[in-house]
């Protein structure tokens, strides 16, 4: 029995000349949770070539989506970015993952920190009904070189604050911080920066992170969750060992880019 299942692309987007999303149809019998990611990929001489990829869309959605960099010599990069509609993709059956709601103890704020297309668990996550009840803010920390970079943007500053089903709930608790480090833009400088000089703080106005409020995700290159976790662990914070372990912080282990 093939491990995965073979999906149709029903929608390309391309950000900008580095960044791109993919949609794809969804099999009846996929089940994740939120914050997880599939390995995805397509046939390449015969054989299945599969990369790790967060998966972008909520659980309850019928379709799929998944964020990608552009790497132009990246085996199945260079080929991706180059999908079309109708093109095939192949999912793998059993998503897994660190970024799970689940693994994290009880808390009133939780810190989604990302870096580029780090931020696709937590598009799906700030999607989640059990996130919103969870706590009490939820402070999601996108860093990138350039504002062009800030994919989704227009989803956190328009779209979800004018949610049917989650609009109250986003405007109450939802904080939508994006900082760049090579435009002029509200919000610059790295998330590393912003948070050992409290400045990250001061601007979306709560406290600086402790062990008993604080709870955080982190998904963005191995330098900058190497990073993050050195200056939470700074701040009493533990981090889960592994799947089903909860502590303060979780880190996406398998994410690189």
């Amino acid at each position: 029995m093939s491990k995965f299942h073979t999906e149709t692309v029903t929608h390309v987007h391309h950000w900008n000349d580095s960044l791109f999303s993919i949609k794809t149809t969804r099999d009846a019998g996929l089940r994740f949770r939120n914050g997880e990611f599939a390995m995805i990929g397509i046939m390449v001489d015969g054989k299945p070539l599969m990369r790790a990829y967060s998966i972008a869309s909520p659980n309850y959605e019928e379709h799929l989506e998944f964020f990608s960099i552009k790497v132009q010599d990246g085996p199945l990069t260079s080929r991706l970015q180059h999908i079309q509609v109708g093109d095939e993709l192949m999912v793998s059956k059993k998503p897994t993952g660190t970024l799970v709601l689940d693994d994290l103890l009880p808390g009133k704020h939780l810190y989604m920190l990302s870096t580029g297309t780090g931020l696709a668990p937590f598009l799906s996550l700030s999607r989640d009904p059990d996130v919103y009840e969870a706590f009490d803010k939820i402070i999601l920390c996108h860093g990138v070189r350039k504002v062009e970079d800030l994919a989704y943007r227009d989803m956190f500053e328009a779209t979800l604050p004018n949610d049917e089903l989650f609009g109250d709930w986003y405007n109450e608790k939802f904080i939508y911080y994006p900082t760049v480090t090579r435009d002029e833009f509200r919000y610059t400088g790295r998330i590393t920066d912003l948070m050992t000089s409290g400045k990250l703080y001061e601007d979306i106005g709560l406290p600086p992170m402790n062990k008993d409020d604080d709870r955080a995700m982190i998904c963005g290159s191995m330098p900058f969750n190497a990073d993050i976790s050195k200056i939470l662990d700074g701040y009493g914070m533990t981090v889960s060992p592994r799947m089903g372990v909860p502590a303060d912080y979780l880190v996406e282990r398998a994410f690189v880019g």
